[in-house]
Formats: C-alpha cells, sequence, structure tokens
C-alpha cells in the first residue's frame, strides 16, 4: 500500500524532514540588521545534525524541561550542533548544540535563538520539503523558513521582530559535507 503526501500528518512530515536533515552542513549565514547603516554580519558555521528516535536520553531531558508529563512523549527529533566563525568581525568563534523534539506541529527546543531556557514553536509545513517555524519568547518573535534542495543543499531564513516591528533577517546557504 503505498502512502501519498496528502494522508501524512503534519508531525509525520516534520519528522521525515528533520530525519532528512540528519549529517554535517556547512552553512554560510547573513544577518542583517534593519533601521540601521550597518554592514551584513557575515558567519560560516559547521553544523552537524543526528537524529534523535522517541525515548532517546536526549529527548527525555527535552521532556522534562519542558515538564511534559510522559517523558516518552517526544517521538522523534534531532540534535544539532555547531560551531561559528564570524567574518570581518572581533568576535569569537561560537559553538554549541540544541535539541528538538516534536508532538503535533510543536517543535520543542531546549533553548531558543537568543536564551539558553526552553522553548516551543508552532511549526507548519506548506509542502514536504519546507518547515516553518513560529517561536514566541521575552518580546519578540522569531520566524523560520527552511528548505530542503534536493538532497545537498538547504536554504533558511529567518525573521526576528519585536513589539510588531522586524530588527533582523537572516539567510542561509546549506551545503550537506557529510
Amino acid at each position: 500500500m503505498t502512502i501519498s503526501i496528502a494522508q501524512l500528518s503534519t508531525e509525520d512530515l516534520i519528522l521525515d524532514f528533520l530525519h532528512s536533515s540528519e549529517g554535517s552542513w556547512k552553512s554560510q549565514r547573513r544577518y542583517y540588521t534593519l533601521k540601521q547603516e550597518t554592514e551584513p554580519q557575515e558567519v560560516v558555521s559547521s553544523i552537524t545534525i543526528r537524529h534523535l528516535k522517541q525515548g532517546s536520553p536526549e529527548l527525555v531531558t527535552l521532556a522534562k524541561s519542558h515538564e511534559l508529563e510522559d517523558e516518552k512523549a517526544i517521538l522523534g527529533g534531532s540534535l544539532v550542533t555547531w560551531e561559528s566563525n564570524y567574518i570581518k568581525e572581533s568576535r569569537k568563534p561560537s559553538q554549541g548544540s540544541t535539541v528538538f523534539g516534536v508532538i503535533g506541529n510543536i517543535l520543542y527546543r531546549d533553548r531558543g535563538f537568543a536564551t539558553e531556557k526552553p522553548v516551543t514553536a508552532i511549526c507548519s509545513m506548506p509542502n514536504p520539503n519546507t518547515l516553518c517555524l513560529r517561536t514566541e519568547y521575552s518580546g519578540s518573535v522569531f520566524e523560520e523558513e527552511i528548505k530542503m534542495i534536493g538532497q545537498q543543499y538547504r536554504t533558511r531564513q529567518t525573521i526576528i521582530s519585536r513589539l510588531g516591528e522586524e530588527i533582523m533577517i537572516g539567510q542561509y546557504l546549506e551545503k550537506r559535507v557529510y
């Protein structure tokens, strides 16, 4: 029996998308600060994405950090580690990791872009190759679109707003390097 895309739930599509992103990536990023006369900030990152199955220690820890009653409620996810280097900046290289997990159309994260606290994002998938996320905390909104281009490339765009006004746009080109 063949299952069509239309028969898959949003949850299944998100899990498939995260699983298909597993591997090593080179990410070239450019951040534009709006309403300021500054040069875009450029960053090159090495990213590693590891698929996590339901019940993995990382997802159990994530469930606990979100105070979920069932520690194995998160159906799957990813562990993302990165090392970033800033171009033309005096900022030091940064490195870190983030755990993502999925229940329904909610993406649970152990930390946000601008916070160390656990956060959630509402997910949608306009098509099987595009994951859209909306995360809100501390008066900021982060809208992100991640699009798979074949198996070797991804594009990402993040729009950050505060108090209803867009303040930054991040654009990324990522190439799988395994």
